[in-house]
């Protein structure tokens, strides 16, 4: 594996136990910077357990992982700082508004945010942030989530099924972002 900055993610031989059950199991992976890669397979298959190797949120069983050169085990703190993530499984606080959401992840990263490219995320996909997230349909939250990700301009974007619950012209703008 090598550490050069024309790769956004490697990873040679990942494997990742829980007890009995293998959820990764061998994964090789380049991905070079400025591309865009989809890892497509049945569920169960190992998808998001990959993703939250790379982000550091679990720990590989075997095997080795690197974001930007950077090392998944040691450098994890500093892999999330440059990414944005959305997972397929999304957990919200249904107390607060959208846009609170939206300020309390900004300043979690510092408010490295554009407040104007924010609004204009918000706009492209028709989410309205004034209104408390439990009165949110399935597909407002995911929007909320794109929003969430998108808002910092990361150097990468790590995806877990974003479209799932968007209308067709929702979903063409997710792709075109």
């Amino acid at each position: 594996m090598t550490h050069s900055t024309d790769w956004a993610v490697e990873a040679h031989g990942l494997v990742k136990v829980f007890g009995d059950n293998r959820a990764v199991d061998g994964v090789d992976l380049s991905v070079r910077t400025g591309t865009v890669y989809g890892v497509l397979g049945p569920n169960g298959a190992g998808k998001t357990t990959t993703m939250r190797v790379l982000m550091d949120i679990i720990r590989p069983t075997r095997g080795r992982a690197t974001v930007f050169g950077l090392d998944c085990r040691r450098d994890g703190p500093e892999i999330r700082r440059r990414l944005g993530y959305v997972p397929g499984e999304l957990s919200l606080y249904g107390y607060m508004t959208g846009q609170g959401f939206l300020e309390m992840i900004a300043e979690l990263r510092g408010n490295d945010t554009d407040v104007a490219y924010r609004r204009r995320l918000c706009e492209q996909l028709d989410l309205n942030v004034n209104r408390r997230i439990a009165e949110y349909s399935q597909g407002n939250k995911r929007k909320l989530g794109l929003v969430a990700a998108f808002m910092s301009r990361p150097e990468l974007l790590i995806l877990d099924e974003p479209t799932t619950g968007l209308d067709p012209l929702r979903q063409r703008v997710v792709h075109s972002l």
